[in-house]
């Protein structure tokens, strides 16, 4: 049976002893850390680090504040760009045939989940994505022609829309285009 490591009681108070801090208040305070010499209290390398990356935290925690009082407000970055944004320029990049253009799996799964929507992939690039259809290999190519054939099976069935004639249209250009390759 194993035994079990018992601790050492010198490791643990080592572990458990508060960092020294300024005036002897606790760095919960708001008192600022200070290194203390090695002649004081002797730290290990691994306790030193810890102990730096503390100071660094709290004067970057000043830092702020002081630009909070100054009313000088943090820059924030720019907004990301969206899924749709994105998806279309990298769309754009692929019927420009760029240099740096490589294959993004998840700009063309949100192509393919919303090439139908008209809101979502404008009728002036609706023709490049056709294009970009007849290029398509493999498993998304399938997928792509059994959602249209399926699509259209559904809206047949159904009394037609009105709202919904670009949708028809697009999934029968989708499906001729399939048929002339």
């Amino acid at each position: 049976m194993a035994q079990q490591k018992r601790k050492v009681p010198e490791v643990t108070e080592k572990k458990n002893k508060k960092l020294p801090s300024v005036d002897g208040a606790s760095s919960k305070g708001g008192a600022v850390l200070r290194p203390v010499p090695d002649a004081e209290l002797e730290l290990s390398p691994e306790e030193q680090r810890v102990l730096e990356r503390k100071l660094k935290k709290e004067r970057k925690k000043e830092e702020r504040q002081r630009l909070r009082e100054a009313g000088l407000a943090a820059q924030h970055p720019p907004a990301r760009r969206s899924g749709a944004e994105l998806a279309l320029d990298y769309l754009c990049a692929w019927a420009q045939k760029h240099k740096n253009w490589r294959f993004q799996k998840t700009r063309q799964t949100w192509l393919l989940l919303h090439m139908y929507d008209r809101d979502k992939v404008p009728d002036e690039h609706f023709s490049t994505m056709l294009a970009y259809l007849e290029g398509l290999q493999g498993r998304a190519r399938e997928l792509t022609v059994q959602k249209a054939e399926a699509l259209m099976r559904e809206l047949d069935e159904e009394d037609p829309d009105p709202l919904l004639p670009g949708r028809v249209q697009r999934i029968r250009q989708t499906l001729l285009g399939r048929r002339q390759l």
